[in-house]
């Protein structure tokens, strides 16, 4: 069974047909830049070139980078432009593929169904955090192997900053930061989020995570487990398509 899903990211909009049987993508994922300012519009614009490229005929899962309730309606937008607050995302996508069925959720909450599924979460029971590191620091946590969902931890507040500032992979990037001060940082960050919800296991996606063995081994005195993303940064993609199946309700 395939099924597509978008992710949509600060940075790119990538997407590809997904093989639900197996949690991989079934066909090499297609990016675009996202557009500034990200409007709903130029953003729109983006998934539908992602989803023509494959010439896609059926059901879409789309991330975006904010708390999706509904399963549609936007509430925040820290890292996309603010006229997405209030928008029918749902709506706004499905005309945009010629009515196709669309499904939107939080980004780190598909990634994180994805890796509970098919990745590091696996079979894994007690309170897992799976955080995504990229343009902002994303978070989806889960209970049991049960999402709680738009938990937005990446904007806790750290150093009188959102945590997202500090440590995110945008913030070692745009700091010129070193793998050990980065680290440092992270480690401040998962400190702080482990005194609120002591989880068993921290899950670290994104990007970065191909990189793990720069970074992880760096971290110290957190008491959970740490682990990369096994899906990296293929896991929004993956659990996009999960939620418009279906295949995820949050158990």
């Amino acid at each position: 069974m395939e099924i597509f899903g978008v992710d949509i990211g600060g940075s790119g909009i990538k997407g590809a047909p997904v093989d639900l049987d197996r949690g991989e993508l079934a066909a090499d994922r297609f990016k675009v830049l996202t557009p500034h300012p990200a409007t709903p519009e130029g953003v729109g614009e983006g998934v539908e070139q992602v989803v023509r490229h494959f010439d896609w005929d059926g059901p879409v899962g789309v991330t975006f980078p904010g708390v999706v309730t509904d399963g549609s309606t936007i509430r925040t937008a820290a890292n996309v432009d603010k006229s997405w607050l209030d928008v029918d995302a749902r709506s706004l996508l499905s005309e945009r593929l010629g009515g196709a069925e669309v499904v939107v959720l939080n980004d780190a909450d598909a990634a994180g169904v994805a890796e509970m599924q098919f990745g590091a979460g696996r079979g894994r029971k007690g309170t897992v955090l799976v955080l995504t590191l990229g343009t902002g620091i994303g978070s989806a946590l889960f209970v049991d192997g049960t999402l709680v969902p738009n938990t937005e931890l990446g904007h806790l507040e750290l150093h009188g900053h959102d945590a997202e500032k500090h440590a995110s992979t945008k913030a070692k990037d745009d700091n010129d930061l070193s793998w050990e001060h980065w680290a440092h940082r992270l480690q401040k960050y998962l400190l702080h989020v482990e005194m609120l919800f002591s989880p068993e296991l921290f899950i670290l996606g994104g990007g970065v995570s191909r990189k793990a063995d720069k970074f992880v081994p760096l971290i110290k005195h957190v008491k959970a487990e740490i682990a990369p993303a096994q899906l990296r940064n293929n896991a929004g993609i993956v659990g996009a398509a999960m939620r418009a199946h279906g295949t995820y309700g949050g158990k």
